[in-house]
């Protein structure tokens, strides 16, 4: 795949099919993909959910330290690494007031944190920090965090639809 894409850079290039979440019950809604794919989030029940599936925000620090350990494995596969332990655990700090509308605080998170726990055989500490310093380059949920795209927000109203 890398040669293909190196000798026709244009083949990279993609549009990922949308995702589209409706609510199911109360705050509990359900993400659904281009394939049939789906997961279910909720809110706990201090923010008014029924805590039944994990929070947006738990699937956003779990989409972050999913694609880090699968970038990490699939480059240690690259170079020969025979990974015996890969943890990553990513943490988040934020204020409630802001998806509460209490204050003129973001609703976002304030800091994020992750850390890789990670060993092999066979490797040196600083082959393993080159790896882990790679996948945070390269990583495409990482990237996305950091170097923050703009994210168009269109608002189509049903009945207007329906009218026309």
């Amino acid at each position: 795949m890398s040669n293909a894409v190196r000798a026709n850079p244009h083949m990279a290039r993609t549009t990922f099919a949308p995702v589209i979440a409706t609510v199911d019950n109360r705050l509990r809604c359900r993400v659904t993909g281009a394939s049939g794919e789906q997961i279910e989030t909720d809110m706990p029940r201090a923010m008014g959910g029924e805590n039944a599936n994990p929070s947006p925000g738990w699937f956003f620090r779990a989409s972050l330290a999913a694609c880090c350990a699968t970038m990490i494995t699939a480059q240690a596969a690259r170079l020969g690494i025979v990974l015996t332990k890969l943890e990553v655990r990513v943490g988040a700090d934020g204020d409630t007031r802001g998806i509460l509308g209490l204050d003129d605080i973001s609703a976002g998170y304030s800091a994020l944190t992750t850390d890789v726990e990670i060993g092999a055989q066979a490797a040196d500490p600083e082959q393993l920090r080159d790896l882990v310093r790679w996948v945070e380059a390269h990583s495409p949920v990482g990237c996305t965090v950091r170097d923050s795209p703009p994210n168009t927000l269109r608002v189509v109203i049903a009945d207007e639809i329906a009218a026309t």
